[in-house]
């Protein structure tokens, strides 16, 4: 985890003042190394409407080279605008490269920024861009935060073109859950927008400036989670069409033509996925736009997380295989290596290889073989004779000197349990972004310890405090009697396993729908019901991460075994 300043951490005394929230929709990149000063601030002239500008306190005189505090080496302005400036910097410290934003103290907003700063920093969510460092030194105030090289602006994989169905639900998924949790803590972004969100090379969607990017242009909202709620609604609708779901271009978008209104995305483009189309049109209703079903508008992110949840679940394109080439032989493996090549067109007798073991030693070896087994052979006759009558003396004996009492039943022993075959396997995240590596599923009941499946990285063993777990829903194919189920993992971990009702027609979606039937920890854990269970959709939910040898925690599941 990035290293954090004690200023960073403490709460200043005016964070509880003014409302981070914004107004305006169309918001501009900071710290990324393809947004170039020139094309920031053709944006933020867009949305000059709705900020507070200062015009008052020039920006201050910083050039490339110059060190923050002797340790951030600023290298590139990305934004200079209304008496701030945003760099690519070096922690020469730590080495490792970091986003700066720099005013001056005497800005009206300096305040403002240095409370969203440390409020956001204690968020710690890793879903966001971490904010480092947030400082007042003599005549400059200035935020770090990370600088993420492996990441690509939603701006820039929207100029390819509209995403692909599985990306979008995935983005849409992942931001509206972070957006959830950082309302819950009371923290606002009020300028979501294509480039406030990142998608990292493992296929994470981050989002940057939370807080912090609203208070640099002193923008305020009466409704900040509908405001925020409402972006997202845009976000998806241009993942989905590559347009801008307003009249005017936007972040390289174009707008939506005008007099039109605001239409569904499956009317802007054909092919667009039905239930994400609808959705969208839930987050953005406003001026009487509706989805076209008629449900009620999403207000909040935490609504929009549940309209996500009752969704049909979209499942990631198989992977393509390509066939391999044909395997070419080469001469040396052709057993030519070494000898010329014979001429073209003429025919090569080929040896005939010599008989096996037709040598004086081949037919002794063959002899003494031979000696060999009819030795072996003798051998095991006797001893087998030997044991059947040992065995029979003994039963003799019994028969002699026991007596049987016909009345007395003797005591049948238990039959133990037999497997059940799981139909099927699907990851489960309903507290999350609805995802956990479900590419990985089918390793936990290959019959195999040395595969598994695993869970994302987290900050802490009770998943950064983010969620109360993630799990796998087994299928059974029908409703069956469950004796026990045996959960092998890699590291010790804690884990409840969980039942749907024995008369549920389809898979749940919901966690309220599984019942605790038994919990236990270890890395070999036999969960037991205490009464009778019978069921065809189970859950394994893990609740407590072992630490991993980087220091972060994660899951790893090898094997499940269910037997009646």
């Amino acid at each position: 985890m990035a290293e954090r300043s004690t200023a960073a951490v403490d709460v200043a005394a005016t964070s509880g003042g003014k409302s981070l929230a914004a107004e305006a929709d169309q918001a501009t990149a900071d710290g990324v190394a393809n947004n170039r000063e020139r094309d920031t601030d053709s944006d933020e002239a867009q949305e000059s409407a709705g900020t507070e500008v200062s015009g008052k306190t020039p920006p201050p005189e910083l050039h490339s080279g110059h060190k923050l505090a002797g340790r951030y080496r600023l290298e590139e302005c990305v934004t200079r605008l209304d008496g701030f400036s945003s760099w690519r910097a070096v922690d020469e410290k730590l080495r490792r490269a970091v986003g700066v934003h720099v005013l001056p103290s005497q800005h009206t907003r300096a305040r403002s920024v240095l409370a969203a700063a440390r409020s956001s920093a204690l968020l710690g969510d890793p879903r966001f861009v971490q904010v480092l460092d947030a400082v007042e030194d003599d005549d400059l105030v200035y935020v770090v935060h990370e600088w993420l090289p492996d990441a690509t602006e939603l701006t820039a994989l929207l100029a390819a073109g509209p995403l692909e169905v599985y990306d979008a639900y995935q983005m849409v998924s992942q931001v509206a859950s972070a957006m959830a949790a950082a309302h819950r803590e009371g923290l606002a972004h009020l300028r979501l927008n294509p480039n406030a969100v990142l998608r990292t090379s493992t296929g994470q969607w981050r989002i940057r400036g939370l807080a912090v990017n609203a208070a640099l242009r002193g923008i305020s909202s009466d409704t900040p989670q509908r405001t925020d709620t409402e972006a997202i609604g845009a976000l998806l609708y241009a993942t989905l069409t590559q347009r801008w779901p307003y009249e005017n271009d936007a972040h390289g978008l174009s707008g939506l033509p005008k007099d039109l209104g605001l239409i569904p995305p499956d009317q802007v483009r054909a092919g667009v996925h039905r239930g994400l189309s609808e959705l969208a049109m839930r987050a953005l209703a406003n001026d009487g736009a509706t989805a076209s079903r008629h449900e009620s508008p999403c207000t909040t992110p935490e609504e929009l997380v549940k309209a996500i949840g009752e969704m049909p679940r979209i499942r990631p394109p198989e992977p393509a295989f390509t066939t391999p080439p044909e395997y070419q032989r080469t001469t040396y493996q052709q057993g030519t290596y070494g000898r010329p090549a014979p001429h073209p067109g003429v025919t090569q007798a080929v040896p005939a290889p010599p008989p096996p073991l037709q040598s004086r030693t081949g037919k002794a070896l063959k002899w003494g073989v031979s000696a060999l087994l009819i030795a072996a052979l003798g051998l095991g006759s006797w001893q087998l004779a030997d044991a059947l009558m040992d065995r029979g003396g003994k039963a003799g004996d019994q028969n002699r000197t026991q007596t049987t009492d016909s009345d007395d039943k003797s005591p049948k022993k238990p039959v133990s349990g037999k497997p059940i075959a799981i139909s099927e396997a699907r990851d489960f995240d309903p507290l999350g972004d609805q995802s956990e590596k479900p590419s990985e599923i089918g390793n936990v009941y290959d019959d195999s310890t040395a595969t598994y499946w695993q869970t994302d990285y987290y900050l802490s063993s009770d998943f950064g405090r983010l969620k109360s777990g993630v799990g796998v829903i087994l299928d059974l194919g029908k409703a069956q009697r469950v004796g026990k189920v045996t959960v092998t993992f890699v590291g010790d971990t804690t884990v409840e396993l969980r039942s749907a009702s024995a008369d549920a027609a389809s898979e749940p979606t919901s966690l309220d729908s599984y019942s605790k039937v038994a919990e236990g920890s270890g890395t070999t854990v036999v969960l037991k019901p205490d009464k009778t269970l019978k069921s065809r959709y189970l859950l394994v939910w893990l609740t407590d991460l072992p630490m991993q040898a980087n220091g972060q925690w994660r899951g790893r599941l090898a094997d499940i075994k269910v037997t009646s």
